[in-house]
């Protein structure tokens, strides 16, 4: 029997992403500036049944997913030996004297 990974899959990882990104209010916003129409040829989006028009947001400058998820598994979903378990109000605590 294989030996099961502890790190959470990077597609798990990048689907969530992809979630925060579709129910952005960065997102809404720049389909709202538009009126849900495309920028270059001006269709606009529709789920009229046989006449289905999706209308995507695409990023500029681009996403470095490689160098994304690099950050996440240094920073957040780093190795269990990184992380202390502590009660809210000592983890609270930390906090705090870590402002000072």
């Amino acid at each position: 029997m294989g030996k099961k990974s502890l790190s959470t899959p990077r597609s798990r990882v990048r689907a969530a992403l992809r979630q925060v990104w579709l129910r952005s209010r960065e997102r809404a916003a720049a389909l709202k500036r538009e009126g849900n129409c495309c920028e270059s040829c001006g269709v606009k989006q529709s789920k009229r049944v046989g006449h289905e028009v999706k209308i995507a947001c695409h990023h500029r400058h681009g996403i470095n997913w490689d160098y994304i998820l690099e950050e996440i598994y240094k920073h957040i979903l780093c190795d269990p030996a990184e992380l202390e378990v502590l009660c809210e109000e000592c983890h609270n605590n930390l906090h705090e004297m870590e402002k000072w």
